[in-house]
C-alpha cells in the first residue's frame, strides 16, 4: 500500500529564490520532513476556498500549518495593536478545509496558528496578546527564533499518552487560547498556565497545539498522525 498521503496547508507569501521575488505558496521545510520521517507522504495545499472536497477526497490526513494571526473578526473581536500578519484569505480557506476535515472524521493536526484557527472554528476565541496576560513573552522571545519551554499534559489524553506527562517543546507565539470551543479538551499547559494542547476525544484524531512539533526532534504526533491517516485510509469509502 502506498503512504498515507498528508496534506499541509501552506500560505501565500513574497519569497525570493535566484534572480526572482515573486508571490509563492510555501511552508516551512520542517513540516515536510516531519511528516515524510512519520511515514507519510507530504503534499503542499495552497490557501484556496475552490475544490476543498476534491482536495480531500485525495489526502488521508491534514496538517493545519502554522504563520501568522487568525483575523478577530471570525471569533468577534476587534483587533488588538499587536495582532498582525493577518490574512483573511487564507483564514476563508482553512476553515473551509478544517471543517470539511472533521466532518470526515479525516486525522488533522494542527499546530500554533492552526490549533488557534481549530478553536476558532469551534466557537472558542483567542487572547490576542499572551505577554499582557501572563506578564512576560516567553513563548515568543525574539522574533524568528523559537523558545524553549516544558508543557505539562494531561496523562488520560491522546497526546498525554503520545508524549508523556512532561515534554520540551519549542514555541513561537504571542496570542493563546480564550474560551474553549464546543467538544474540545483541554490537555496541555505551560508552567504560567497558559492552556498549548486541545484535542477533540471523539474524533479519531483532531489534536491541536501551539508549539511546534515539526522543530523538535520528537515526531511523536505527526507519527501518530500518519498511523491513524493509514487506518483513515482503509476504512474510508471509495
Amino acid at each position: 500500500m502506498s503512504k498515507p498521503r498528508i496534506g499541509i496547508s501552506s500560505y501565500v507569501e513574497d519569497a525570493r529564490w535566484g534572480h526572482w521575488s515573486q508571490l509563492a505558496a510555501l511552508v516551512p521545510y520542517a513540516y515536510v520532513r516531519a511528516v515524510e520521517s512519520a511515514g507519510g507522504r507530504a503534499f503542499l495545499l495552497p490557501p484556496s476556498s475552490d475544490g476543498v472536497e476534491d482536495t480531500l477526497d485525495a489526502m488521508d490526513g491534514l496538517v493545519l500549518s502554522g504563520g501568522g494571526d487568525v483575523d478577530p473578526t471570525l471569533y468577534g473581536d476587534d483587533p488588538h495593536p499587536a495582532t498582525g500578519g493577518v490574512k483573511p484569505e487564507r483564514d476563508v480557506a482553512e476553515v473551509g478545509l478544517l471543517e470539511a476535515a472533521l466532518a470526515r472524521d479525516m486525522p488533522v493536526l494542527a499546530v500554533c496558528r492552526g490549533s488557534q484557527l481549530l478553536n476558532v472554528v469551534r466557537g472558542g476565541d483567542l487572547v490576542q496578546h499572551l505577554p499582557e496576560v501572563v506578564g512576560d513573552e516567553k513563548h515568543k522571545e525574539t522574533a524568528g527564533e523559537f523558545a524553549d519551554h516544558e508543557v505539562t499534559l494531561d496523562s488520560d489524553s491522546r497526546v498525554g499518552a503520545l508524549l508523556g506527562e512532561r515534554t520540551p517543546v519549542k514555541s513561537h507565539h504571542h496570542q493563546g487560547f480564550g474560551s474553549i470551543g464546543k467538544d474540545l479538551r483541554e490537555v496541555g499547559w505551560a508552567e504560567d498556565g497558559t492552556t498549548e494542547a486541545l484535542e477533540d476525544p471523539a474524533k479519531r484524531f483532531a489534536v491541536g497545539v501551539l508549539w511546534h512539533p515539526e522543530e523538535g526532534e520528537d515526531y511523536a504526533l505527526f507519527r501518530a498522525l500518519v498511523e491513524e491517516a493509514e487506518r483513515y485510509a482503509k476504512e474510508r469509502p471509495r
